[in-house]
């Protein structure tokens, strides 16, 4: 850091948001935070207002460039992608701190999804080799930045990864280790469009790939799946919706015709998951399915979840492989989802995603309904709680640019539904303050796999068999 911070230092701040989150809530959020960064022993510079797309950064990197300036704080008032914030990591070489906000748990609408976005600008900030720091608080808790001075100096400092390589053991979790990594070379998955601009844990080097797990990865192009959905019979579209009648409540309650999209949606990626011989797909999930077809993709990828053909969100092509990997190792349905909250004060975190869960992890005390996905209004998505029991969560990840096994053990608990979609309350076996530090110390991605029952011998013996080390994640 170039400047002394005996001074009253000088902090530029970028609130940054997306207009598909709850814009008033937002806002709200914004002006409590600005109020207690007012109150600090500093100077605070930059746009008060909330900043929705790259001309908005550009015009605020340009005006926060003519200060000098001790830290640079991206005040991720709701999700966004990295785009911004690695724009501004670029542009101003001072510290960086990303602040993001916890939410009320009230079964409703992931109203910001902030969270998310520092996940996200930290992966891409540590494949870019840019130090940061966090906090993860409410807008007006003012005690998150008493040590103002500390957060300046650890915003400037890259810590050591703690990823380690495990020792080649033998018995026999060793050998299913070997089993389901014969199983796992020579696959196939679709990869339907690419990942979403912004999604640096999305992207993926096809050869290296392959070289690392023997999985062959085949681009597929988003018409090709509208076009198929489309000419689906309809005996096809028939069975899909008796199925689906079958396992959630409030079917009929749903708009007719994006409904329907939905079951050509799936009949769609099971045919080409048949005719490729694909064991898993990614798929680019939004804005198309919304935009260009006029459906979710979410319903459709749970009931492939269900079937044992494992779909990945946002073209997430090392998180498929993950789900394969474990899919293998728990002979049973295997879920990808978003780390989306985490509670210090009852030691808990949320596993979510919009609603593409497999119908065979829902929590028997709940009543698993269809729904709409929550920002784009559209079906079809499952929305219910996920099942008690013990929880096996793992990352095939390719934080800080190096590749390893992120493996982690939890309880899944019984509790009510977090957020609407499909989503889980978990007790880390490490505290989940030390979970968040990781995750956001590493640059871990925002998808992780998880499947039902404790594979975590299993998956440490394959990462020495892959020549990785390990992250213990819990």
């Amino acid at each position: 850091m170039s400047r002394s911070i005996n001074h009253r230092p000088v902090i530029g701040v970028v609130p940054i948001a997306r207009n598909t989150f709850d814009v008033p809530l937002a806002e709200s959020m914004k002006e409590r935070a600005f109020a207690t960064l007012d109150a600090l022993p500093a100077e605070i510079v930059g746009p008060r207002e909330l900043l929705f797309d790259a001309d908005a950064a550009r015009a605020a990197i340009e005006a926060l460039q003519a200060r000098p300036l001790d830290l640079v704080i991206v005040m991720q008032v709701t999700f966004a992608d990295a785009s911004m914030t690695v724009a501004l990591a670029e542009a101003l070489p001072a510290p960086l701190l990303l602040w993001a906000f916890p939410e009320a748990r009230e079964g409703g609408r992931l109203r910001l999804n902030s969270f998310c976005g520092i996940n996200l600008a930290g992966h891409a900030l540590g494949k870019a080799g840019r130090a940061y720091a966090y906090v993860y608080a409410a807008p007006d808790d003012a005690d998150a930045f008493a040590d103002l001075g500390g957060l300046i100096e650890s915003a400037a400092r890259r810590p050591e990864s703690q990823a380690r390589r495990p020792a080649i053991d033998g018995g026999e979790a060793a050998a299913e280790a070997e089993r389901a990594l014969d199983r796992l070379r020579g696959l196939k998955i679709g990869v339907v469009g690419s990942h979403p601009a912004g999604f640096d844990t999305c992207a993926y080097d096809h050869d290296r790939l392959r070289r690392l797990t023997g999985v062959e990865a085949e681009r597929i192009d988003l018409g090709v799946v509208f076009a198929m959905a489309h000419s689906q019979g309809e005996a096809e579209v028939e069975a899909a919706r008796n199925r689906v009648v079958h396992e959630l409540a409030h079917v009929d309650a749903m708009e007719a015709e994006p409904l329907e999209k939905s079951f050509r949606v799936y009949g769609a990626l099971k045919s080409l998951a048949e005719r490729g011989g694909y064991a898993g797909m990614a798929v680019r999930c939004w804005p198309e399915f919304f935009t260009d077809y006029g459906c979710a993709a979410c319903g459709a990828m749970a009931m492939m979840n269900e079937d044992g053909t494992p779909c990945a969100c946002e073209a997430d092509v090392y998180g498929n492989v993950t789900t394969l990997l474990l899919q293998s190792l728990a002979r049973e349905p295997v879920f990808i989802a978003d780390l989306v909250d985490v509670s210090r004060a009852d030691d808990t975190g949320v596993l979510w995603h919009c609603g593409l869960a497999p119908i065979s992890m829902a929590d028997p005390a709940d009543t698993p309904e269809a729904t709409v996905h929550s920002n784009r209004r559209k079906p079809l998505l499952g929305a219910f709680a996920l099942k008690p029991g013990r929880v096996t969560i793992a990352r095939l990840s390719q934080a800080r640019g190096e590749p390893k096994l992120v493996i982690g053990g939890a309880e899944m608990i019984s509790a009510p539904r977090s957020f609407s979609g499909t989503s889980g309350v978990v007790r880390f076996d490490r505290p989940a303050a030390e979970v968040l530090d990781t995750v956001m110390a590493e640059g871990l991605e925002h998808h992780y796999a998880f499947a039902y029952g404790d594979f975590r011998e299993e998956l440490t013996a394959a990462a020495a068999r892959l020549g990785l080390p390990v992250l213990e994640l819990s």
